[in-house]
């Protein structure tokens, strides 16, 4: 919109509040597939890159920057085959396996527990563990809960110190099962509900570390599978005090510009195909909003946490490399994609409390690629950064006012200004992304409740919504200082470039 007229024009009443935007909404998955361990964190301790214990710290030093709050581990579909005891012990003993849903190499299982939780250790992250139930069994869940958390002289704490650990870990998150409903055993949900009341049963609790059992969902907007999960641990319908078995449920949403069999290329496509993938990336909105309706039908009172723990952009893989592999390219697109998903999360705060997106290095949606001992930083990553502000902070509303700007995509209008903030501190933080990748917009926020003494703000932004780093030009898409806007009492007006992602900083008196 160049003739003056907002795209979007919205009140932000900084003194009201709302929920805390759990910083666990920003959290990261890693997953044994491709290159994310092996090449990615892991290169061992007798390479040539730079390492410690076997753990790269460019890639380490790297993430520690966007203070990642949690990291799930091992899968992912290979977490329903992979049996923890084979990745514990000298590593030149470790049994090997085959990784069938993932290219089908050998896995040695040289990064096991122990690697894994050395690298929570070295990022300053939150473990989030996701345990066997396709292929495993209730007593392997159970003794590597115990085997993690346990003090004293049990059976699996005794294993872990004759295994270089003496203290215990503090484990939270402990997810039960993965997409049951596909490689995690191809069950319905009522097959599956009763296998995750006995998985939550026998992970337990020990000592002063407290589980919090995340029971694998619904892929996007099965709600039936979320009704179910929800039956299950609560005595009827509309009970206030769901009995806690599981302390929160997940579900899986992916975007892609495609079809399953083709989703698209990462860096080439079409304006047309671009906005297909804008008005897919923005149902995960209509996706939380479902299940968090689902969901409190059985607990209104929102004891029970919704975890979307798998997400983001899901392309064709680079040519050239291995299908099994997932190894993409991510774009401006990719950013403008994950900063919608953001203040989606931002606005359902109350009821979402943790996110993975999909995955750490070197497969899907990453932060960072790799090559041998080269490292590039991606357009998602600097989404991650310049949203830190959000941790932790109480959700500011962000009410329309007018209309605003709309773009009909496949027979539907979608906005093409999304936005959302948050106060902690003293401090507002505002985002806001202009989708529209041929034309500025002009956004018009009225802050009201408070004094703002001080604006500074960060753009991330580029000639096109298809630009991307790589290890010859590293630097093509990064943050800069953003000074195109004008502050006028409580008035904020700000002029944000084409697809582009504005962060702003608010001082608050």
């Amino acid at each position: 919109m160049t003739d003056g007229t907002a795209a979007l024009s919205a009140v932000i009443d900084l003194d009201l509040p709302g929920p805390v935007i759990s910083r666990h909404l920003y959290g990261h998955f890693a997953e044994h597939l491709g290159r994310c361990i092996y090449g990615g964190f892991w290169v061992g301790e007798d390479s040539s890159v730079p390492n410690e214990g076997g753990i790269r710290r460019d890639v380490v030093e790297a993430l520690r920057k966007l203070s990642i709050p949690n990291l799930r581990w091992p899968g992912g579909c290979f977490a329903d085959e992979y049996h923890w005891t084979d990745g514990i012990g000298p590593r030149d003993e470790r049994p090997r396996m085959v990784n069938t849903h993932w290219g089908d190499v050998e896995e040695n299982n040289h990064f096991g527990t122990h690697e894994f939780m050395a690298l929570c250790e070295l990022l300053g992250t939150e473990p989030y563990v996701s345990s066997n139930v396709g292929s495993g069994s209730v007593h392997e869940t159970s003794e590597w809960v115990e085997y993690l958390t346990r003090d004293g002289d049990s059976p699996m704490a005794r294993l872990r110190r004759e295994n270089g650990r003496d203290e215990p870990w503090k484990v939270r998150f402990w997810g039960v099962g993965n997409e049951p409903w596909g490689c995690g055993g191809n069950l319905r949900v009522e097959q599956f509900a009763p296998l995750a009341r006995q998985h939550a049963t026998y992970a337990r609790n020990h000592g002063d570390n407290q589980l919090y059992r995340i029971a694998a969902g619904a892929a996007d907007d099965d709600y039936h599978w979320t009704a179910t999960l929800m039956r299950e641990i609560t005595s009827r319908l509309g009970d206030p005090a769901p009995r806690e078995l599981y302390q929160a449920v997940s579900f899986h949403y992916y975007t892609f510009g495609g079809v399953w069999s083709e989703k698209g290329s990462a860096t080439r496509f079409t304006r047309d195909e671009y906005w297909t993938t804008m008005s897919r990336a923005l149902r995960v909105r209509r996706y939380i909003a479902g299940h968090a309706a689902v969901m409190d039908a059985y607990d209104p009172t929102k004891k029970i946490g919704l975890a979307l723990d798998e997400w983001g952009t899901w392309w064709d893989v680079e040519p050239g490399t291995n299908p099994g592999f997932l190894y993409q390219q991510n774009a401006m697109r990719d950013a403008l994609v994950a900063a919608v998903h953001f203040d989606a999360f931002h606005d359902h705060a109350d009821r979402l409390r943790l996110a993975n997106i999909a995955q750490t290095v070197n497969v899907l949606q990453a932060m960072v690629l790799t090559d041998e001992d080269r490292l590039v930083l991606t357009p998602t990553f600097h989404v991650f950064a310049m949203n830190r502000g959000h941790h932790d902070a109480q959700a500011l509303a962000v009410r329309p006012r007018g209309e605003q700007a709309v773009r009909e995509v496949d027979g539907s209008d979608i906005p093409t200004v999304s936005a959302s903030a948050s106060v902690k501190d003293g401090r507002a933080t505002v985002s806001v992304t202009n989708l529209d990748p041929d034309a500025p917009a002009r956004v018009e926020l009225d802050l009201r409740g408070r004094a703002v003494t001080s604006v500074t703000g960060q753009v991330l932004a580029s000639d096109d919504v298809a630009d991307h780093n790589t290890f010859d030009a590293p630097t093509a898409v990064e943050p800069r200082d953003f000074h195109a806007f004008e502050t006028s009492g409580a008035s904020l007006t700000l002029t944000v470039p084409p697809g582009a992602f504005v962060v702003l900083d608010v001082q608050l008196a």
